[in-house]
Formats: C-alpha cells, sequence, structure tokens
C-alpha cells in the first residue's frame, strides 16, 4: 500500500511539475503576496540546528513557524509526519552521532593514540633498537599515515549517498517538493563544536526533470546498462508481514479445541487458525527493493526518481560546499538552472550516473 501511494504521490506531482513548467512557458509575471516565489533555486530557506549534540533531534514545530511566515504554507502530513518517521528514531539517532563530523574529530587523535600505542609495543617487543627516538619517528609516521587514511576514507563516503540517512529522506522529499523545497541533514566541525543542521532548500525541479528526461532520452540505449553499473549497491532491506505463514502445529491444536458447536458451517484454510494468529506475532519476511529505476518506465518518471533519490544526497552536498564543478566543458552552461551552487541539480545526477 505503501508503494501505490508513494507511485500516486509520484504520478500527482510529475502532473504538477508539468503545469509549473508550461505556465512558466506562456507567462513570466509575478506574483503578489507571496514570498516564496521571490527565492532562486538553490537558496537555503531554512537552517535548524539539532538540540543536542549527543541525541541528534530538531524542532519540527519551529521549522513549520518559520517556513510559514517565508510564506511556505505546509500542511502536517507533508512535513512533521514523514519527517518524524524518518529522523525520529532510536537507530537513526545513534547512526547520526557515530556518523557526524564531531565524531569523527574526536576519533581521529583517539585512533592516533591507539595506533601509536600498539604499534609502538609491537616493534619494541620484536625488534632492538639503540636509539629510541629513532623507533618513536617511525611509529608515528606509520600512525599518522594510517590515521590520515582512515579519516579520508571516511571523508569521501561522507560525499556518497547515505543509505541510513539520505534514503529514508526521500518519502520526505516526494512531498516536499510539491511546496517547492528540499530537505536534507548536514554536518560539520565549527569552532571544534559539531555543528548539525536540518536543512530546508527551495528548489523548483521543473527545469532539472525535462533537462533530465531529455537526456535520458537521447541515451536510452545506454541507460539501463548505466544504472545498474552506478546503482547496483542500492538496495534497501525491508521486512513485511506475510500473512500466508502459518505454523502447522498450531493449527493442528486449535483443531483439537474447536466443539462442533463453535466451529463455523464454512470455515476456509485460511481463517483456520485466525485466533491462534491474532495471539502471536505475524511472521516478517525480509525483502530486497532497488532504487534502480525500472526499465520499462517511461523517460520522465525515471528522472523523477532518480531527482527524488539523490535529493537529500545533493542539498547535503551543496549547503556544505563539498559540490565540485564540471571538470570539462561539455555541460553547458544554459542547463544550469542554479546559481548558488557550481553544478545544478540534473548536471550532478548526469555527472553520477549517466557519464
Amino acid at each position: 500500500s505503501e508503494l501505490m501511494e508513494d507511485k500516486n504521490i509520484m504520478c500527482h506531482v510529475m502532473e504538477e511539475l508539468d503545469d509549473d513548467v508550461d505556465m512558466a512557458e506562456t507567462k513570466d509575471q509575478p506574483r503578489a503576496n507571496n514570498k516564496s516565489h521571490s527565492w532562486l533555486n538553490g537558496q537555503c530557506v531554512l537552517a535548524v540546528p539539532s538540540c543536542s549534540t549527543l541525541n541528534p533531534s530538531f524542532d519540527l514545530s519551529l521549522c513549520r513557524a518559520k517556513l510559514e511566515d517565508e510564506g511556505f504554507q505546509i500542511p502536517d502530513t507533508d512535513m512533521e509526519t514523514p519527517l518524524r518517521t524518518a529522523l525520529d528514531v532510536p537507530s537513526v539517532r545513534r547512526y547520526m552521532v557515530f556518523n557526524s563530523a564531531f565524531f569523527h574529530f574526536i576519533m581521529a587523535p583517539v585512533l592516533y593514540v591507539v595506533v601509536w600505542c600498539a604499534m609502538f609495543s609491537t616493534f619494541h617487543h620484536y625488534i632492538t633498537v639503540n636509539n629510541y627516538w629513532v623507533l618513536c619517528l617511525f611509529v608515528s609516521l606509520v600512525s599518522i599515515v594510517f590515521t590520515t587514511a582512515i579519516i579520508f576514507v571516511l571523508h569521501h563516503s561522507n560525499k556518497e549517498i547515505n543509505m541510513n540517512l539520505d534514503v529514508r529522506l526521500i518519502q520526505v522529499n516526494e512531498r516536499m517538493v510539491k511546496h517547492k523545497l528540499l530537505v536534507a541533514v548536514a554536518d560539520w566541525v565549527q569552532n571544534c563544536t559539531g555543528n548539525m543542521q536540518l536543512y530546508f532548500v527551495y528548489w523548483d525541479i521543473s527545469h532539472c526533470l525535462r533537462a533530465l528526461t531529455e537526456t535520458l532520452e537521447e541515451q536510452s540505449s545506454q541507460v539501463s546498462d548505466k544504472l545498474k553499473k552506478k546503482m547496483s549497491h542500492l538496495i534497501l532491506l525491508t521486512e513485511a508481514v506475510d500473512s500466508k505463514v502459518v505454523d502447522p502445529e498450531v493449527c493442528e491444536l486449535d483443531v483439537e479445541r474447536d466443539t462442533d458447536e463453535q466451529r463455523p458451517l464454512l470455515r476456509s484454510e485460511d481463517t483456520s487458525c485466525s485466533t491462534s494468529s491474532s495471539q502471536q506475532k505475524d511472521p516478517k519476511v525480509t525483502t530486497n527493493y532497488s532504487l534502480i529505476p525500472v526499465a520499462s518506465l517511461p523517460a520522465q518518471a525515471k528522472a523523477y526518481q532518480l531527482l527524488m533519490t539523490y535529493s537529500a544526497a545533493y542539498v547535503k552536498l551543496q549547503v556544505s560546499q563539498k559540490l565540485s564543478g564540471p571538470s570539462h566543458h561539455r555541460l553547458q552552461p544554459r542547463m544550469n538552472h542554479c546559481t548558488t551552487a557550481p553544478l545544478c541539480f540534473c548536471q550532478y545526477i548526469t555527472k553520477k550516473i549517466l557519464q
């Protein structure tokens, strides 16, 4: 039911985006008494810091009030409810703490000391050295190289899409994009303190949707292979209740306990164990769900799914100024629909996946 709801939302949003593009092409008149139309793509509308470093959480009621002051009238079902579902989970909060830049900042010197002590004790035990300062210098250099390599790997991983955080915000952005907003969580270290914030960035994806659709149509023969190559690791593990799985032993006990008077006249095999199954927890089945767009979808639907999949990751890189511009001039300047970032949303996906 959730997948059908998401598909209905996607179709509804795509129809609204088509209408926005048509209206923008036919007339370009300013709309009065609406502050949201004064924003440009990529501009940060609101940034709300986390209430705690060790227990990340955001005041969503404050977010709603400030967004209303800026002219964005967003219902609770489009913002607060999906944000609580995505972020207000204990396991997600723990992940946000251990994957934060502040935790990496603290872990770096601790890791260096641990590696230095381990290597010094090992070399000192097996190698006889007359000058200890030579051994200390060697161990220090090796520890620095090892610690730097670990930090580089962690820093590089933060530039990729995060399955535990960015992907959870896909459903949020599918609703927020109707209000021309995209949501992401970004953090960095400033003045030796963690700075984790929830960002609301203005973005009208209608032009990016059309540009990316044209790109997919031009590369229609190679799109499937490129998507499988670049997005094969984006797989979600979901748990679903399987009502078809029934314990045969429990069913036999129920049949023996039922008397002729209590037994219904018509009882099928599926409902024979309804009493006992209601008393026990329904079995859950783990299924894999790939984020790769289905090959049979039209180009516009694929483009929309790609934009929503990488929406939180792109906004995270944009607000933290980690987006790198194009290294060549194949991407034409007219395709850049954002003046506040070196790389537009559609250009980012084209560079990330379709090249």
